[in-house]
């Protein structure tokens, strides 16, 4: 894939999603995923996946297999339960940055079962998350689990970075990655539209608007759903016509070179 040299703005509809619906599973693909293959259509910069779903209560993912991949999970409302091979065990619920590193190989399991961990009485609420996945520096690391709850954080309402292998925010990010050339931002807006989010300014930049409707300078409104990938561009003002939660990737390298 030859390097693009030019700005460039792509706009993705959240209509136009690969999608997987089983009978506790309704997931949509930003990125090619399982048996949804595009070739013109497998990464952007350094994130291979960027999957929306909403789990079942009581059901989710059996234990599986990752390998070389830096996957960090984003939940918007509910809890999902992560246990994997190396012992942890942990209840993922908004506001809690969490981020797994599969390295030379980890087993885990994701479900929507809390009440079988944290005892408390069963519920029947679905839980919806976003879960994204980006290149590691190298393959072969040493697997490894963080989380960091920042709900507090969140509340200001500006870009919070959460996950990033970035030197420039390392004193400042709630959890780390092994890319040394990629950052999770999230925001939660409020929805005053005098209050504005500055886009980072990267050769690869991809925003995904989790919840509520946003206007991006240059671009416009964008909903629940939508994307936006930008190459070698940034800096745009987004504001939000009500409450609104958005997840920006800064990536300064792409798959297979910078």
């Amino acid at each position: 894939m030859s390097t693009l040299t030019t700005p460039h703005i792509d706009v993705h509809r959240g209509g136009d999603r690969m999608k997987t619906r089983v009978s506790w599973l309704d997931s949509k693909h930003s990125f090619s995923f399982g048996e949804h293959y595009d070739p013109e259509n497998t990464h952007h910069g350094l994130l291979l996946v960027n999957n929306e779903d909403v789990v079942s209560p009581g059901q989710g993912f059996d234990t599986h297999p990752h390998r070389d991949m830096e996957i960090v999970t984003w939940v918007l409302g509910g809890s999902l339960v992560h246990q994997d091979s190396l012992g942890h065990n942990g209840v993922i619920y908004p506001g809690l940055a969490q981020r797994m590193s599969a390295g030379t190989g980890i087993r885990h399991s994701e479900k929507n079962d809390s009440w079988r961990v944290d005892g408390a009485a069963e519920h029947h609420d679905p839980v919806h998350f976003v879960q994204m996945w980006v290149v590691p520096d190298e393959p072969g690391l040493e697997p490894g689990y963080q989380q960091l709850e920042i709900d507090d954080e969140l509340a200001g309402g500006g870009l919070v970075t959460v996950a990033s292998g970035l030197p420039r925010y390392r004193d400042r990010t709630a959890i780390t990655i092994n890319s040394t050339h990629s950052a999770l931002h999230v925001a939660r807006m409020p929805g005053d539209p005098e209050r504005a989010i500055d886009l980072p300014d990267a050769p690869y930049t991809h925003l995904f608007v989790a919840a509520g409707e946003v206007e991006m300078e240059g671009v416009g409104t964008l909903y629940e759903g939508d994307a936006v990938r930008l190459t070698r561009t940034g800096g745009q003002r987004v504001t939000a016509h009500g409450p609104a939660e958005i997840l920006v990737w800064e990536m300064h390298a792409r798959l297979g070179g910078h």
